[in-house]
């Protein structure tokens, strides 16, 4: 028995380690944003998802093939998104710096290319700014799951919080062209 006792111990505290190592997150879980979770469906009532910094909801999605702002237009497979954003709390840091769309592992900037976007539109503390984002994204990009994040920060954040709004493209419907219209404020 005196000369198990060693290799028991031994192998006890190699079971240890292997147990606190699954155990341990991996570094980049530990500075991750944290996801307030929304969702969006063209036949339900929307529903507000306040974070820090920003209360959004999805109000309209469509997909077209010509976008178009004053005397820009741009063909493609596009996704605009019409989102209504308020600030909850302050209207120091409330903005949409960042939005982006995640389908299928691939990230989806907004495009700055329509004049007047909704990003970089300063909030106001109780009163909506209805404005529009548009994603160009590959053609066979129409079908599945995607969701799009939200946030004031001008890079994805790190221990802060992020509006996710989970959108099922096959269920967004399609129109010949979308007139992209400056945010406006008020009800």
């Amino acid at each position: 028995m005196r000369k198990a006792l060693p290799w028991l111990v031994g192998a006890g505290l190699a079971a240890a380690a292997v147990a606190i190592t699954a155990a341990t997150p991996a570094p980049e879980t530990l500075y991750t944003a944290f996801p307030i979770a929304g969702s969006f469906a063209p036949d339900a009532d929307p529903r507000p998802v306040t974070s820090r910094t920003l209360t959004a909801v999805v109000v309209d999605a469509a997909f077209t093939e010509r976008v178009q702002a004053d005397q820009w237009h741009a063909d493609g497979n596009w996704l605009v998104v019409t989102v209504a954003a308020s600030a909850p709390r302050s209207e120091q840091d409330s903005v949409i710096a960042l939005a982006s769309l995640h389908v299928g592992g691939e990230v989806f900037h907004a495009s700055e290319r329509p004049r007047d976007p909704l990003l970089g539109e300063r909030l106001r503390i109780g009163i909506d700014t209805v404005g529009m984002l548009a994603f160009e994204l590959p053609a066979d990009v129409r079908a599945g799951d995607a969701e799009l994040r939200l946030t004031s920060e001008p890079i994805t954040p790190r221990l802060d919080d992020v509006i996710t709004v989970g959108l099922r493209l096959d269920d967004i419907r399609t129109v010949p062209s979308i007139d992209v219209e400056p945010p406006e404020v008020g009800p």
